[in-house]
This record gives C-alpha cells, structure tokens and sequence, in this order.
C-alpha cells in the first residue's frame, strides 16, 4: 500500500497506528507481522515521525521529490519483503532514535512551561490567550508548542491533544 504522511488534518501515521491495533494477533505472531507491506510516501517529516512511522508498521519511506524511477524500485524492495528508507531519510531515522533514546532517559518529561502550555492547549485556549494567562508573549507560546510537537513526533494541536492523552498522561498530572 502506498500511505501519503500529510492526509490533511491528520497524518498517515494515524492509519498505521490504527491499523496495527484493530488486527487481531495470531499466536506466535507480533502485530507489526499483519500491518501489510506499507510504503509511507512524504514530501518530508520530523526525525521523530520517520521512527514513530516504522515502529508502527511502516515497510518504507519515500520522499515525494526523489525520481519516479525511485519509487518503482521502493515498490518492489517492499513487496518483496524488504525495509526502504531514502538516503536522505536515514539521517531522520537515526536522528529520531537518539531524540527517542534522549527522552527516555529522561523520562519524557516536560519542563514546567511546556505542562502550563499544554494544559491551557487542553482548556482550548488560543496561543494569544496562553500568552495573556502565563504572561509571556505569543511568540514564547509558539516556541514551547513547537517543542511539544518535537516531543511528540506531530504537527497540529489537535494531534497533541490525541498523543498526551493516549500515550502520556502523567504530563497531565501537577
């Protein structure tokens, strides 16, 4: 299957996360085994994406710019059972193992302006009405999403809503 990243409001890596929790696991059998043969087509993504989209199924990367002749040779490598990752996609990965690895050793946890940030996110406050409520400037309050986005591997505010619910609720906790 062919997978564009970018599907609007949402990201491709929302299907494969999906995916590989509605299929059911045969004995013996991890889930990764029945996410299919993915191939994640993008024009480009955070080092923390690229991992996220081979830890939940992704059998390759494919930028978007790289020559039709390319991808050709992607689909194939793919059905045929093996990874693809773009050369210029490797510095991703390997930079999104390191970040990962970083935030685990540190517990992924959140400096207290990044929590103040969130929670008002979580409240539906706009940045400017952040900046009114923690008195900093909007500018500071772009910064720290952009940080949480980073964290996160996501790109919109509703997504980091989904993923500090879904995977990170002591950030939630005083």
């Amino acid at each position: 299957m062919l997978l564009d990243y970018d599907l609007g409001d949402d990201q491709g890596l929302t299907f494969l996360e999906e995916a590989k929790r509605a299929r059911p696991r045969a004995a013996g059998q991890t889930s990764a085994a029945f996410t299919g043969r993915i191939l994640m087509v993008t024009a480009g993504m955070s080092d923390a994406g690229t991992l996220r989209a081979f830890e939940s199924g992704a059998s390759g990367i494919f930028l978007k710019h790289s020559p039709p002749a390319q991808l050709i040779e992607a689909i194939h490598k793919v059905m045929a059972g093996e990874i693809w990752l773009d050369s210029r996609a490797v510095r991703s990965l390997v930079s999104g193992a390191q970040e990962k690895s970083a935030a685990e050793d540190a517990g992924q946890n959140l400096t207290a302006r990044e929590r103040s940030v969130l929670k008002s996110v979580f409240e539906g406050l706009t940045n400017k009405e952040i900046a009114g409520e923690l008195q900093i400037s909007e500018s500071s309050v772009k910064a720290v999403l952009q940080q949480l986005f980073d964290k996160t591997g996501v790109r919109t505010r509703s997504q980091l809503v989904r993923i500090a619910l879904e995977q990170h609720s002591d950030w939630l906790n005083d």
